[in-house]
């Protein structure tokens, strides 16, 4: 592999490099994605199903009908029979660990009184009918199966459809379809790409839904762009990207491993950051990774993402001012803080997808199996965006309860905010009462 791929560039706020500030900006929208996003999504609005079903063909070479679009539970059990034990164990454990830390997470209702004997608050309720998108092109997320899933399960929804492509034919992942009985869907279609999206959202062959969440690539995350008002969304995603806070007491092949792990997802676009405070560090760091890329399976993958720049590493002279700085500013989809004062840097991150804290904690875990959800915001988006949780599958209403006093109180407010925004009828709704 050609060593110049993996650029090492000083880097302070003081002098910002311009190889690292670069870097840092990533593209939020593909064109070419938007514009077939959008004549998929327009076919399918106008035809439905059979929109759907010929995109399939185009897209997917899956030559599918109306009776076989959809999953059969025999199907299902055929998964399951065809999965081997320790798979299962994997599956049952992190749907486990997904749905404690998704219940953990919900808000219960909440009232406080008023001045004069009434009452405020909000009340939370599930949405009646969500929409999944499961990736399962250049490799099927039985993961993402859990980490979508089962938070809408827990937030009380009782209709979860799932869509994922089948290659070519009616197969799809065993271990997929079974991470997706176990997690709770009711519903699930051999269904990828925009036409799944389209399908989803405007009820074409099925039920619309309300909102769809998931991860998926620049075409997926166009047509979930498009579609956002006639459905809700869970966020707007791109490729993935995990940045690595790292000082010289960290582990070269550890820190390797980890910047390999988002580079091999299969786009090309995957960004991997090294940020430390030693040039020799990162010199073994860059050993390492390419050295680990030599026996990884997917290393053509891994090596086209680092022909387009998706590596780059940044020496900073402080970690707690320019290291913390930088981070927060590539605003990261997965932050590791390899770092031996881990516990006194995370109070200062305060735009990442994920933080992952201590030598100890590789961002794969938070992929699998730790708990939070791994469908979380990228390409910068962490600055305005958090990650999935259960809380996006319900939907939240405030009330107000005024006693008689309390409308006395707030009457000539009432009045006045009429008068000024001319909106007498509003102004009157209160008057009118004490009359």
């Amino acid at each position: 592999m050609d060593t110049t791929q993996i650029k090492i560039f000083p880097w302070s706020q003081n002098t910002p490099t311009p190889e690292v500030e670069a870097f840092l900006q990533r593209p939020a929208f593909d064109e070419r994605a938007e514009a077939a996003a959008a004549a998929c999504l327009a076919d399918i609005r106008a035809r439905g199903l059979p929109a759907v079903l010929d995109a399939c063909r185009t897209f997917d070479q899956a030559d599918l009908t109306p009776e076989t679009i959809r999953v059969t539970e025999a199907e299902l059990d055929a998964a399951e029979a065809a999965c081997d034990e320790s798979v299962k164990r994997a599956i049952h454990q992190a749907a486990e660990r997904v749905e404690a830390f998704a219940k953990a997470g919900l808000r219960p209702d909440w009232t406080i009184p008023t001045p004069h004997g009434g009452r405020l608050g909000e009340r939370y309720h599930p949405m009646d009918r969500v929409g999944m998108y499961i990736p399962g092109g250049t490799a099927p997320l039985a993961s993402t199966s859990i980490m979508t899933v089962v938070l809408a399960k827990a937030a009380g929804v009782k209709e979860i459809v799932a869509c994922t492509p089948s290659r070519g034919g009616l197969t799809v992942s065993a271990p997929l379809l079974y991470a997706l009985r176990v997690a709770g869907a009711t519903e699930i279609y051999r269904v990828g790409g925009i036409q799944s999206i389209g399908m989803m959202a405007y009820g074409a062959g099925i039920a619309p839904v309300q909102l769809i969440a998931g991860p998926g690539n620049a075409f997926v995350t166009a047509a979930k762009r498009q579609v956002y008002g006639a459905v809700a969304i869970d966020q707007v995603a791109g490729p993935s990207e995990i940045c690595v806070l790292a000082d010289q007491a960290g582990n070269a092949e550890w820190i390797a491993a980890d910047l390999l792990s988002q580079a091999e997802h299969g786009s090309g676009h995957e960004k991997s950051f090294l940020v430390t405070d030693s040039a020799a560090f990162a010199e073994e760091v860059k050993a390492a990774v390419l050295r680990q890329t030599e026996t990884r399976n997917r290393k053509a993958i891994i090596e086209r993402m680092m022909e387009n720049g998706g590596m780059l590493f940044a020496v900073v002279p402080d970690l707690k001012t320019d290291g913390v700085l930088l981070c927060n500013r590539f605003a990261a989809e997965h932050l590791e803080l390899q770092v031996s004062d881990a516990d006194a840097i995370l109070p200062l991150i305060n735009c990442a997808g994920a933080v992952f804290v201590g030598y100890w904690t590789p961002e794969s875990a938070g992929d699998f199996v730790a708990g939070p959800s791994h469908v979380l915001p990228t390409g910068g988006a962490a600055r305005m965006f958090s990650g999935l949780t259960a809380e996006t599958f319900r939907r939240r209403s405030s009330f107000v309860e005024f006693s008689k006093e309390d409308l006395a109180e707030t009457r000539e407010a009432i009045e006045t905010f009429g008068t000024l925004e001319g909106l007498d009828a509003h102004a009157y709704a209160a008057t009118v009462r004490f009359q």
